[in-house]
């Protein structure tokens, strides 16, 4: 495949390790992963590519299981040319779509602008809440969000504004292979001491309710019509539960952790296991929020 793959300007790693590169610290290899070094480089790459080369997307790697035997095809990072975040105008923020949750929020409290903090407490970066329409305390991306910059897997460059994505839950219908460059996030003008008060006690919740300090891959599960998620686990008795090196959180039921040793199929696995149990205990059918991606 190596004679095959278009030149890049960026960098690009054969059998690359993704374990490293995800927050659960387990997983196989990508096939390959690309770093590009700018916009026109990421463009030229996908319209040059073979078609039926999957691409793949990959932030932060906090919400997401890699599997034990690797993800075919490219996956693409994005890095600090795709990271930056200004101040567009007095409610409007211009977000590269590798930021971080805190680098978009923190910016926006430098030029007071209000609605944001919630992305403080996403452990992820602007494609990824652009894709999964990214929530927490209150606020999701579809309440922010402008439009966004993607290409597409042709490597154009399109502008999709937010009704476009027809967000639902932890949903959006960006196109399949489309990797978010850059998004606009409007907020609203607020003082900037009042934006870090509301963002030192979402920092503070967090601490004190989420396993942080742990492997971990965020919620496991999305929250079904009416109910909570950590709830229906908790009364499925499946709190601590363990599926070799995997554990359901003993502080957070909807968090699932690598103890140490886990291979993702133990962590797939036991996710599947509580939703044997949530579904025998309550009939509800509970939904994956990670994404568990590769082959198993």
């Amino acid at each position: 495949m190596a004679d095959t793959l278009p030149r890049v300007a960026g960098k690009l790693t054969p059998k690359a390790p993704l374990a490293p590169l995800v927050w659960f610290k387990s997983g196989g290899v990508a096939e390959w992963l690309f770093e590009p070094k700018d916009l026109a480089d990421l463009q030229g790459f996908l319209r040059d590519l073979d078609p039926a080369t999957p691409v793949m997307a990959l932030g932060l790697g906090s919400n997401l299981i890699v599997r034990d035997g690797g993800v075919p095809g490219v996956v693409v990072r994005l890095g600090k040319a795709f990271a930056k975040v200004t101040a567009r105008d007095a409610t409007t923020l211009d977000c590269g779509g590798g930021a971080s949750g805190i680098l978009v929020s923190s910016t926006a409290r430098d030029n007071g602008i209000a609605g944001v903090e919630f992305l403080r407490s996403i452990p992820g970066t602007v494609g990824g809440f652009v894709r999964m329409n990214g929530g927490a305390y209150g606020g999701e991306v579809k309440d922010i969000l402008v439009d966004c910059d993607v290409v597409l897997r042709s490597g154009e460059l399109v502008t999709l504004p937010a009704a476009e994505l027809a967000y639902t839950y932890r949903h959006s219908e960006l196109p399949d292979g489309a990797i978010v460059t850059a998004a606009r996030f409007r907020g609203r003008p607020g003082e900037p001491a009042q934006i870090q008060a509301e963002m030192d006690r979402i920092g503070a919740s967090r601490e004190a309710s989420q396993p942080l300090r742990s492997k971990t891959g965020g919620s496991t599960f999305k929250n079904p019509e009416g109910h909570k998620a950590w709830r229906l686990v908790d009364e499925a008795g499946c709190r601590g539960l363990t599926l070799g090196g995997a554990q359901v959180s003993e502080k957070h039921t909807n968090f699932l952790i690598n103890t140490g040793t886990a291979t993702s199929s133990d962590i797939e696995g036991l996710g599947d296991e509580v939703r044997r149990r949530v579904k025998d205990n309550s009939g509800v059918e509970l939904q994956w929020e990670i994404q568990r991606v590769g082959v198993k």
